[in-house]
């Protein structure tokens, strides 16, 4: 039996053998197009979902941060938002367990789009780093 997928001397090439596809059994072609439509139209709700979701969100990033004492610490933070949007933001210190130990809620007013704060934070015990742990539009 001569296998067509097989080199051998007498042949330079492999040869292919081509199967047609097998068509959809009669009277589904109607859910064929349903079902493709179906599938558009949930991955432009997701794509829309997704993009109304990051239009216009309050983005905060620790720039930095100095343990000032062991009762309080500095930290440094940038936010990007809507410039015509007040926002308010919740700054804590975490100790070395990652418990807090202290909060500020900082209120930024209209303004820029990216905003660079500084604050204060006092503290019940050492901290060790803090975070920006919630910004809200106002």
């Amino acid at each position: 039996m001569d296998n067509p997928f097989i080199l051998s001397p007498r042949r330079e090439c492999a040869t292919k053998v081509l199967m047609a596809l097998p068509k959809p059994a009669p009277g589904t072609t109607k859910w064929w197009i349903i079902g493709i439509l179906g599938c558009a139209v949930m991955a432009a709700l997701v794509i829309w979902y997704g993009a109304r979701a990051n239009v216009g969100a309050v983005t905060p990033a620790v720039t930095a941060y100095q343990v000032t004492s062991d009762s309080s610490i500095t930290v440094e933070y940038r936010v990007v938002r809507p410039a015509d949007r007040a926002v308010t933001c919740a700054v804590t210190a975490l100790d070395k367990g990652k418990s807090p130990v202290g909060t500020v809620t900082d209120h930024i007013p209209a303004g820029e789009s990216v905003v660079q704060r500084s604050v204060d934070i006092r503290t019940t015990q050492r901290a060790v780093t803090g975070v920006v742990s919630s910004c809200v539009r106002d």
